[in-house]
């Protein structure tokens, strides 16, 4: 076999292991391990696993992930997050579909602090759905609502897909975080408008009762909710007048998370070794897949499958809208069975030589990946945020309910994703073609 034969067969190994419910990282590095042995020798294998994890996860810029999952946890832990939907509840009752409205508002901020967006899903559909369904709304405008709208955080930063992303393609956090931001706002404005427009075309999708809130249960809901915008919204203000890095940031907003804990009486030593449990947890995921995607990399670049891809796409034509469709393609498909995290670190050993050989623009094409892979998360057949939200709530709704619902909001997923192509305002400060 040729070089190129046994990288075109370890993509397809790697692919099938993954469909096994092999994890991801463990994999790519079997599949890589083997590969480079094979095209090489056993120690020349062995070798670079012993010298190149070390190297990549050593990575100063990559500490900012496992921060700012810290963070999260420890803001739902100590019950930062406690109150969030009931206070958006109060604030947008009147509006056309207040519950549905407010459970977006609600999911964006949790998604923002948790990094999670399935786990976002799961935590609303608790909390935001079954108050909807108490109210008589739709039951697909009510679990669609909640599998769309726990994709948001992975726009809005901080990001751990961004952060991700950055590293691997050596470009800025920081400004992956500046141009995620606005994109991640209109998505969620999309969303809410979408809701208003049908529900005041079509009233029964909200039910027929009024929820009505006096001043001062609107003043006490405050109180249990303003710890986590403060804590996001400080963040990401040091953030963008460069009081200090996206790294530091992470480290910044978990002491400014366990400040206001401490201040609110829920700092409890079991809350802190439940926050650092599930960081450690995450943490050692998210690195063993890095792991295995660094490895897949050098496999895959010894092979030459990256330059025979790029190759085959820019021989069709360079033009930006078939590379873009080309790379849709792909992670729509891919990201109805893979998670974000995997797919991104999957994927992005074959997309980035592909756009860097376009020259096109790093941090608008990173912008452009996020929203791709989390409209994957809720596209049928396979949604994993849609099955999220089928086990949690049971038998109350059927599958066919939530992609009903879910379908209104990849069309708002599809205006946003367009606003992003075409909106110059992004990456303008860097160099390389946009469209």
């Amino acid at each position: 076999m040729t070089n190129l034969e046994i990288g075109i067969a370890g993509i397809v190994v790697a692919l099938c292991l993954i469909a096994l419910r092999v994890p991801i990282g463990i994999a790519l590095g079997l599949v890589s391990i083997f590969g480079i042995a094979e095209m090489t020798s056993m120690r020349v294998a062995w070798g670079m696993i012993s010298a190149t994890p070390f190297d990549f996860v050593g990575t100063w810029e990559l500490t900012a992930a496992p921060m700012f999952l810290l963070m999260g946890y420890l803001a739902t832990s100590t019950n930062l997050t406690q109150g969030l939907f009931n206070a958006m509840r109060l604030f947008l009752a009147r509006l056309p579909g207040g519950l549905a409205v407010s459970s977006v508002m609600a999911s964006a901020l949790f998604a923002a602090a948790s990094g999670s967006s399935v786990a976002t899903s799961a935590a609303m559909s608790r909390i935001a759905v079954p108050e909807m369904l108490k109210y008589h709304y739709n039951k697909g405008l009510a679990t669609g609502t909640v599998a769309a709208a726990g994709t948001l955080g992975s726009l809005i930063p901080p990001s751990v897909l961004l952060v991700l992303y950055g590293v691997y393609a050596q470009v800025s956090v920081g400004q992956l975080f500046m141009a995620g931001f606005i994109p991640g706002v209109i998505s969620a404005l999309l969303y809410a408008v979408m809701i208003m427009v049908r529900v005041k075309i079509k009233p029964s999708l909200a039910g027929s009762a009024q929820i009505t809130s006096t001043k001062a249960e609107k003043l006490t809901a405050l109180k249990e909710v303003w710890p986590l915008p403060l804590l996001i919204f400080s963040v990401l203000g040091g953030i963008f007048i460069g009081l200090f890095s996206p790294t530091e940031a992470g480290a910044v907003g978990t002491v400014a998370a366990a400040l206001i804990a401490l201040a609110r009486g829920t700092l409890t030593p079991a809350a802190i070794r439940e926050a650092l449990a599930n960081t450690a947890v995450s943490t050692a995921s998210i690195f063993i897949i890095l792991i295995g995607s660094l490895l897949f990399t050098r496999f895959l670049a010894m092979s030459g499958v990256p330059t025979a891809f790029s190759s085959l796409i820019l021989g069709i034509s360079t033009e930006t809208w078939w590379i873009l469709l080309a790379v849709a393609i792909i992670y729509l498909v891919l990201g109805m069975f893979i998670d974000s995290i995997g797919l991104l670190l999957l994927t992005l050993p074959l997309i980035l030589p592909l756009i860097q050989g376009a020259d096109l623009n790093l941090i608008w094409f990173g912008i452009i990946v996020v929203k791709l892979l989390e409209m994957g998360l809720v596209t049928p057949p396979i949604g994993l945020n849609v099955y999220v939200i089928k086990g949690t709530l049971g038998k109350a709704v059927t599958l066919q309910e939530v992609f009903k619902g879910v379908s209104w909001f990849i069309v708002m997923d599809v205006v946003a994703l367009l606003f992003i192509i075409m909106i110059p305002a992004l990456s303008l400060y860097l160099p390389g073609r946009m469209l």
